[in-house]
C-alpha cells in the first residue's frame, strides 16, 4: 500500500527522525513490484523523489549508509561519488533484513561479489565482462577519448562495478600469481597459483576468480571468462595460496562446425579479486 502523504510530508517526517539519529541508513531502489516479468524500464537511476530524499539527508551531516533494493542492475553513478556506503542487497526474501543489520552492525564482514556489471550510464548497455574483443581495441593505458578506437565519447568502456565486485571490512592482497609449467599437453594439466594475504585488521572470506582468455581461435572467443573460483576464509595477516587445475576440458568451446574442441595456442589465465582487477600469466596448448 502506497502512502498517501505528499513528498514534502515524508521528507519533513525523515529527516525529523534523521535528526535524532547517529547513522542514517537510507533504504531506497526498486519496489518489489517494479521489477520482473512485465517490468522493463528505460532508466536505471533512482526515481527523483528518492534521489531528493538522499541529497537532504546526506546534506544533514550525518553519516549515510545507503541500502538499494534492486532485481536488475542498477545505475549508482552519482551515489557512488556521493555517498560514504552503499550496500546492495537485491530482494533478500524473509530474512533479508536480520542479514542487512548482521552486516550494518558489523557482527558479519560482507563478502558477497557481483554476478553482473554494475554500468555507468544505460548508454553501456549491453555491458558484460565476457564481450568479445574488437577490430579497434582502445589502449587501456590512455584513459582519454581515441578517435577511431572502440570507446564513448562521453563515458569509460568499463562498468562502474565490474563482475565479480564487492567490498568487505577488510582488505586483501594478491601476489606470487605463477603457473608450474607455461606448456599444457592435450591429456596433460598445470597449475595456476595466488597467495592471497588479507592485510586488514578483520576476518574475511574473500571469493577468489580465475579466468581464462583463448587468445587466437578460429571463432571469435571472449576476452575472458571466468572458469573457476573459490572462496577462502583469512585471519588478519594470514596468507594462503589458491590454486586452478586446468585441463585442456578448461579451454573447450563449440568451433564453427559445433565440434567441442580445445585449440592448439596460446592462453591467458588471471586471478583476482574481480573481472578488472587481475594478475595474468600465459601458457600454450600443444
Amino acid at each position: 500500500m502506497r502512502d498517501p502523504r505528499s513528498e514534502k510530508e515524508l521528507l519533513d517526517e525523515a529527516l525529523a527522525v534523521a535528526a535524532g539519529a547517529d547513522v542514517v541508513v537510507a533504504a531506497l531502489g526498486e519496489a518489489t513490484e517494479s521489477s520482473g516479468e512485465s517490468s522493463s524500464k528505460t532508466d536505471l537511476t533512482l526515481p527523483d523523489t528518492q534521489r531528493r530524499l538522499l541529497e537532504a539527508l546526506l546534506a544533514t551531516g550525518k553519516p549515510v549508509v545507503m541500502l538499494n533494493f534492486s532485481g536488475r542492475p542498477t545505475v549508482l553513478t552519482w551515489e557512488s561519488a556521493n555517498v560514504p556506503a552503499i550496500l546492495n542487497v537485491w530482494f533478500g526474501g524473509s530474512e533479508a533484513a536480520d542479514a542487512i543489520a548482521d552486516v550494518v552492525f558489523g557482527d558479519v564482514n560482507p563478502s558477497g561479489k557481483l554476478t553482473v556489471s554494475m554500468p555507468v550510464n544505460v548508454g553501456q548497455i549491453p555491458i558484460y565482462y565476457n564481450h568479445m574483443n574488437t577490430g579497434r581495441p582502445k589502449n587501456p593505458a590512455d584513459p582519454s577519448f581515441q578517435k577511431y578506437r572502440s570507446n564513448y565519447i562521453d563515458a569509460p568502456n568499463e562498468p562502474l562495478y565490474p563482475f565479480g565486485y564487492g567490498l568487505s571490512y577488510t582488505d586483501y592482497n594478491y601476489s606470487n600469481f605463477h603457473l608450474d609449467s607455461d606448456t599444457l599437453d592435450p591429456d596433460g594439466a598445470l597449475t595456476a597459483t595466488v597467495t592471497v594475504t588479507n592485510t586488514g585488521s578483520r576476518e574475511g572470506d574473500e571469493t577468489v576468480q580465475f579466468y581464462i582468455r583463448d587468445v587466437r581461435g578460429s571463432v571469435a572467443r571472449p576476452v575472458k571468462e571466468l572458469k573457476h573460483f573459490e572462496t577462502v576464509s583469512l585471519k588478519p595477516g594470514e596468507s594462503k595460496a589458491v590454486q586452478f587445475r586446468i585441463t585442456p576440458d578448461n579451454l573447450r568451446f563449440y568451433d564453427y562446425n559445433l565440434d567441442y574442441v580445445a585449440e592448439p595456442g596460446e592462453f591467458e589465465v588471471m586471478a583476482g579479486p574481480d573481472s578488472r582487477r587481475l594478475l595474468t600469466q600465459k601458457f600454450t596448448l600443444k
